[in-house]
């Protein structure tokens, strides 16, 4: 297993493994379950999973890399999400897009020096009367620009 990982974290890696290696189609809730307890799935435990439920490194790989939920990399303290949806595209998400990314100091899938914020695309928050979306931790908030996001980031770094 990792050597980054934490002792707690890789006791309870190990946990979800054996709770979910003699469940049918076990895969999906074994790497959600690891994703929301440490927020990604290191690729260091691919073999460990592998071995567990019956299945090639290359096979829990390729279901991690496949769906866009499943990170590979620790991420900041708080995701924030872009819909790059048509309809938030329309409604100017680039522009805010582009401001985000200078403000922040990086692009998607890259997380703030300070580890406080990742940022990643999202095709579609379901809140498309409402665009542009953006989805903080878990809320999503519509009518976005660029002065409502700082206010968003701004609450949540100073409380």
């Amino acid at each position: 297993m990792d050597h980054l990982l934490s002792p707690e974290q890789q006791m309870l890696i190990q946990a979800h493994i054996q709770a979910h290696q003699h469940v049918p189609g076990g895969l999906m809730p074994l790497l959600h379950a690891i994703q929301d307890d440490i927020g990604y799935v290191p690729d260091a435990v691919y073999p460990d999973i592998a071995k567990a439920l019956a299945l090639s490194v290359a096979e829990v790989h390729g279901v991690v890399t496949f769906y866009h939920h499943f990170r590979t990399h620790p991420i900041g303290r708080h995701v924030l999400q872009i819909c790059r949806a048509e309809s938030c595209q329309a409604m100017g998400c680039g522009k805010l897009e582009a401001e985000l990314k200078s403000r922040l100091g990086v692009d998607y899938h890259q997380t703030t020096q300070d580890g406080q914020f990742t940022l990643l695309p999202v095709y579609c928050l379901g809140n498309c009367g409402c665009s542009p979306s953006v989805m903080l931790d878990d809320e999503v908030y519509g009518r976005m620009d660029t002065e409502k996001v700082s206010e968003l980031i701004d609450e949540v770094c100073h409380g």
